[in-house]
């Protein structure tokens, strides 16, 4: 189901767009899972609601989240709605190196 990518906020974009002169291949990566994301919404690994951490459910306020794995170990977290019937949005929320994605998840 094809959706439409936004970021959690404003603060996320811009340190999106920055890794273009940080580190070129993260960037890369990002931007091609976001883009497959955009074709299918549903293309990541899917948590289960009760381990969703619940730092991200007070500081989003979602109540699912998806985890597409990039390269090197990375994640790129993002929770899925819709404004209305038709329109389904992917919001991404952050990504994240393995050690990070642990600590988060308590692994």
């Amino acid at each position: 189901m094809e959706g439409e990518i936004k970021f959690a906020n404003e603060k996320l974009k811009e340190a999106f767009e920055n890794l273009k002169e940080i580190d070129k291949d993260l960037y890369e990566q990002i931007d091609k899972a976001t883009e497959e994301i955009r074709k299918n919404v549903f293309c990541g690994r899917n948590v289960k609601k009760e381990l969703i951490p619940k730092s991200l459910i007070q500081k989003y306020g979602i109540n699912n989240l998806w985890i597409y794995n990039l390269r090197s170990g990375w994640r790129l977290l993002y929770s899925v709605t819709s404004q209305n019937k038709i329109e389904i949005i992917a919001i991404v929320l952050d990504w994240m190196n393995h050690k990070d994605y642990e600590r988060l998840f308590k692994f």
